[in-house]
Parts: structure tokens; sequence; C-alpha cells
């Protein structure tokens, strides 16, 4: 049985694409990585917000698993929006590596908490508005471009530290730039940070989504991020809505933390909740999302989504 691997060009992904095609082979399969460039890989002198973030680092990928020329598109699991429409699915979870979220800097002794502000390069509104509730002293930079071209323009002194996850930063060997890992308590992830996602279209042979899935998906890791996952569907969020929630197991019972944020970091709603007997992921999200909703977070979606609206 052969797999083609689609996947974007960053070494990042690239990384992602070679574990899963690692897993695959050790199981028997052969593989074939095809490089695929997306518009959030081209278009790199805007934010993710003004290019609009549905499907900006998976449409062409999409396109190539609808028309068969790829098999499964590997993606970062906090990259892929939380509707996938009718024509493709989540074959497979990677495990999660851990989600913190790191302060990567050439000045290891910088920390957040410091008195003395400091500019910090990220692309990420969860990041922006989560610093401006917490740190509101810390400055921000937009921060577009791979892994790569971030810790170049950092090194040029565009800034003096990045904001980035835990994930990436270590499976790309910069553990030794990381000058904080940030808390759980403060800093809750995007949802699915940390994992690999594996797509296919639904239309693909059974056999090979038999074979793929018993080969690389972690059991622990698809209930937390299908948990987290509901919950960004029931709140329409994406790569440019301050959303953040993490999902967890302990035996049979998962417990979740979400919220969202203001732009601005001025107004936050979060909420925690474990599932109910018997309740699926699905419903276990979906129900926290409720709790959101019903406690002021639809006026601050809002509120985002008008923001962002082209004028």
């Amino acid at each position: 049985m052969h797999i083609k691997i689609g996947t974007r060009g960053s070494k990042l992904a690239l990384w992602q694409a070679y574990h899963v095609e690692n897993l695959l082979r050790g199981g028997g399969l052969s593989t074939e990585i095809i490089l695929i460039e997306t518009k959030g890989d081209k278009i790199l002198d805007r934010s993710l917000a003004k290019i609009g973030s549905k499907g900006v680092f998976t449409e062409e990928l999409e396109d190539q698993l609808r028309s068969g020329d790829i098999d499964i598109a590997v993606h970062s699991a906090k990259d892929l929006q939380s509707d996938l429409g009718e024509d493709f699915e989540i074959l497979a979870f990677t495990e999660r590596e851990r989600v913190n979220d790191v302060l990567i800097s050439n000045n290891t002794a910088l920390s957040l908490g410091q008195e003395k502000p400091f500019v910090v390069g990220t692309s990420s509104t969860r990041r922006v508005a989560l610093l401006r509730h917490f740190y509101p002293h810390i400055q921000t930079v937009d921060m577009r471009g791979n892994l790569q071209t971030r810790l170049r323009k950092l090194d040029e002194g565009q800034c003096d530290a990045l904001l980035l996850a835990y994930a990436g930063v270590h499976r790309m060997g910069y553990d030794d730039k990381i000058a904080e890992y940030l808390s759980l308590e403060e800093f809750i992830p995007a949802v699915g940070q940390g994992s690999v996602a594996i797509e296919c279209a639904v239309s693909m042979d059974r056999a090979k989504k038999e074979a793929i899935r018993s080969l690389v998906n972690h059991s622990e890791a698809e209930i937390c991020l299908k948990t987290e996952r509901a919950f960004l569907h029931r709140l329409q969020g994406g790569c440019s809505v301050p959303v953040f929630g993490l999902a967890t197991l302990s035996g049979d019972t998962v417990s979740m933390t979400g919220g969202v944020v203001s732009l601005d970091g001025s107004k936050m709603i979060r909420r925690s909740a474990n599932n109910v007997a018997g309740a699926s992921p699905v419903e276990t999200g979906t129900a926290l999302a409720e709790q959101l909703l019903a406690a002021g977070a639809d006026r601050i979606l809002a509120e985002i989504k008008a923001r962002q609206s082209p004028a």
C-alpha cells in the first residue's frame, strides 16, 4: 500500500510529515512526500486576521486531497479549521507534545513578569490579547513567517523575544533559546496545540484509512482534541480569533478549560468543566462553549468579528 503525503514546505511542516512517514513505514507502508505551498506561506506582509483565517494554511492541500493527487495532508492541529465541510475528515491525531507557549530570546534572562518593558514578536491574536490582559507593559510587533524567518528577525533586532509554541521550538532544536515557559494558568494554548492532525478526503479508500489510522492515531490525544475542536466549532473561532482551550484526560474523565479574550485584553471570559458520564468529546466541548456564550462570550466574539471585517 502506497501513501502520498501532502505537506507545506517549511522545516517544521517537513518534520511533521517525516514523523508521520516514519510511523507509516514502521507499519510496512510505502510513502512519498509532496510539497504544497499555501496562501499562508505566500502572503507574509499581512496579518492572518487581514488575509482571512479560514483555510489559510490548508486550502491548497485540500484541493489536492479532493483530486486524489495526495492521500493525506499533514497539519499542525492548531492550524486546521474547526469546520472541514462534507468532503474532508480528520483521520488521526499524533501523540501530543508539551502544550505550553514559550518565550524565545537571545537573552534568556528575559521574563514577561519583569518590570522593564520589551518587545515581543508574534502573529497570534490569542497571544497578543493574553499579553495585553496579563502583561500590558509588554509591547508587541506582528511577526509572520516560518520559525527560522522569525528567528532571523529576532537576530536582526526587530524584537527582543518571540512567543511561540513549545512543540515547534523543541522539534526544531531551539530549546537553548527558551527564556520562559508560560504558565497554563494564564496562557492556555490554542485548540490543538502540540499535536499533528492527519486529514483525508471522506471518499478515500477505506482500507487505506484503516491502515493509516491504526499506525498514527493516539487515542488519548484524539479524545482531547475532539473535545477542543467541538468547543472551537461552537464558538466559530479561527486562528484570527483569540479563543483558547485545553482538554486533558484522566481515566475516563475529560477536563477542559476554555475561554475568549477581547483584542485589547480588557475582557476575558473563561470556564472549566468535566464531561458528564457517557458524554462524547463533541458533547463535552460544545457544552463548555455554551457556558461561555451564556456568560457573555457571544458579545466579545461579535465585537472581534466586527473589528476584523473589511470596511
